[in-house]
């Protein structure tokens, strides 16, 4: 069994950061697919600009979204600041605000999740 915290921090500009998302999001979907795995998604910083377009039918990515989308979560503080507040909102996925505004990573690493960003 295995305590994931997979952590998106890159933007939408560049393959690069595409990449980064598609990984991250291949290694989340490894995990919900492994029986006893626990496994959170976290857009952060500017990695909170993926939610509109991956929200979007027509994303190439969409279909790989929706296999994580319920392990998923958004930092509070950068949704506003990255100028995506609605569509976290209208994505319904949950805000964090555990330490002024943003995820609590030290929580995750107290509870036994191995942090990985991407």
């Amino acid at each position: 069994m295995a305590k994931t915290a997979i952590v998106i921090l890159a933007g939408t500009e560049g393959h690069d950061n595409l990449g980064r998302l598609v990984n991250g999001l291949i290694t989340a979907r490894e995990s919900v697919e492994t029986d006893g795995d626990e496994v959170k998604l976290i857009f952060d910083g500017a990695g909170t600009q993926w939610i509109p377009e991956l929200e979007d039918t027509k994303s190439d990515h969409y279909d790989l979204f929706q296999t994580v989308k319920d392990q998923a979560s958004a930092c509070d503080f950068c949704s506003s600041a990255f100028g995506v507040d609605e569509a976290v909102n209208e994505s319904e996925i949950p805000r964090l605000d555990e330490y002024g505004g943003h995820p609590s990573l030290r929580s995750l690493v107290e509870e036994g999740y191995e942090v990985l960003t991407f």
